[in-house]
């Protein structure tokens, strides 16, 4: 598609997890390479599930202990770790405010809804993000910056209502089984395509850019890979 004469659109399919915060600074920084091609290409983003922990209780997992267990790390590192994504996000102009309360959460409700905003965008939107991405930075808020179970069903709904989603809608899916199949089916999707972690990037329906790698490395993919390719 294309929106303005001359100008290209590119689509960008993130496969990604509300719990995982590479892929909140993945996307941060990839926003400087939408305003970089500005006036030169447009972009459609849409957002796909992977779920890190899928077998994560209702009640959650306190995350320092998670991430130890999880990758055999020391709590010293765990620190570490935690700090050094702070600042990179703070950077970024987005706060982690993990407190020692901080939880991993169950997200496959928090995906059920993703799907259904994704599903309510129009194919040919003019913008190149829509009521799905506002949905999912919004989550990642709620979780990394408010410390919210994103698990809990009135959380959700409370979130999905503050970017403009129906509360009534929401609460409906919530309390069903809805969408459920198809993001259990996208999942599998991506996994049999190799996405086995995130933030994943398929530029074009074809180029992976697996990582939160910084802006650069997008745009010279987008020009030596895709555009010139094109040209």
């Amino acid at each position: 598609m294309v929106s303005e004469p001359g100008v290209p659109r590119l689509s960008v399919d993130i496969v990604s997890d509300v719990m995982c915060p590479w892929c909140i600074i993945g996307w941060l920084k990839f926003r400087q390479v939408i305003d970089h091609f500005k006036g030169r290409l447009e972009f459609r983003v849409q957002w796909h599930p992977f779920e890190l922990n899928p077998d994560m209780p209702p009640e959650g997992e306190d995350a320092a202990a998670h991430v130890m267990r999880k990758y055999g790390i020391s709590a010293e590192q765990s620190r570490a770790n935690s700090e050094r994504l702070a600042n990179v996000a703070g950077e970024l102009g987005f706060a982690f405010n993990r407190g020692p309360d901080f939880r991993m959460r169950n997200s496959f409700d928090a995906h059920r809804l993703l799907t259904w905003a994704g599903a309510s965008e129009a194919p040919d939107q003019a913008a190149a993000t829509g009521i799905q991405t506002a949905l999912k930075l919004a989550l990642f808020a709620a979780h990394f910056t408010d410390n919210r179970d994103v698990s809990d069903a009135e959380v959700l709904v409370d979130v999905a209502g503050s970017v403009g989603l129906d509360r009534d809608r929401a609460a409906a899916i919530l309390a069903s089984d809805e969408f459920g199949e198809m993001v259990r089916a996208e999942e599998a999707w991506w996994v049999d395509r190799n996405i086995t972690g995130v933030p994943a990037f398929v530029l074009g329906g074809q180029m992976l850019v697996p990582g939160a790698q910084d802006a650069d490395v997008f745009i010279r993919v987008i020009e030596k890979k895709l555009l010139a390719a094109a040209a």
